[in-house]
């Protein structure tokens, strides 16, 4: 179940001036440049200095549900997991918690594609990814492959 879900990835992220407003309130849109940062540390984590050249992965489709007001003052982590592998694409899950007091400020689903830039076509994760993935979450492809609920 994804409520008690348990992330291997953690990155703890700054709160920038200029995502909050005058009151001090996140702007929902600061999330997703969070967890792109949280995105890159998981893939830097994953694979290394591997060289993905060949193969690119683009977001096609994002789902967040914002839990709570995010303020300046929260101490924001950044929490991901890859909860899916399929043929062409996975899924991510991330979520913002305050670190202190461990709230969810937001949650978001975002399905990559494989995507081969120069044929411009979506592409077969390759094998050796899909291994990377399993190791690190310490799960097998046939529980990553499962479909979503």
């Amino acid at each position: 179940m994804e409520d008690d879900m348990k992330f291997r990835h953690t990155l703890p992220v700054q709160i920038r001036f200029s995502d909050v407003d005058q009151y001090g309130h996140m702007n929902n849109s600061s999330y997703f440049s969070l967890y792109d940062l949280a995105k890159t540390s998981y893939m830097r984590d994953v694979f290394g200095d591997k060289d993905w050249k060949s193969h690119r992965y683009c977001g096609c489709q994002y789902q967040c549900r914002f839990s709570g007001s995010g303020f300046f003052s929260d101490d924001l982590v950044i929490h991901t997991s890859v909860i899916h592998l399929g043929h062409k694409s996975f899924t991510l899950l991330q979520r913002a918690v305050n670190k202190a007091s461990g709230v969810l400020k937001c949650q978001c689903r975002t399905i990559m594609v494989g995507y081969d830039v120069a044929s411009k076509e979506p592409v077969e994760l390759p094998a050796d990814f899909k291994r990377a993935i399993c190791d690190y979450e310490g799960k097998t492809l046939e529980e990553l492959s499962q479909p979503l609920k």
